[in-house]
């Protein structure tokens, strides 16, 4: 998806995917996880220390915030509140169907 196309008037679903894990994630999340946000519900297993983290950040990309360091406006990352044992994830914008 290309940049124009990850701005609309209309609100989107966020698909969270974790990309990069060091240590052990006492949640037991590892490389390949995805939850989908959808604005009703969250479908899938997620850290509620992580999810609390990223919310600002999913809700922003939900409605349809521009992020002027972002490359690409159709995916941020977004690192794991745990310095220990840190993941990586990526939050990409997925339509609505």
């Amino acid at each position: 998806m290309s940049d124009k196309n990850c701005i609309s008037d209309e609100p989107w679903h966020i698909l969270c995917r974790v990309t990069k894990q060091e240590g052990k994630c006492a949640a037991g999340h590892k490389v390949g996880d995805e939850v989908l946000f959808t604005g009703d519900e969250v479908k899938g297993k997620i850290c509620i220390s992580a999810m609390y983290s990223m919310l600002p950040k999913i809700y922003a990309m939900m409605y349809n915030a521009s992020f002027p360091w972002l490359k690409d406006q159709c995916v941020a990352t977004h690192a794991c509140p745990d310095g220990f044992n840190p993941l990586m994830y990526e939050l990409h914008r997925v339509p609505r169907e």
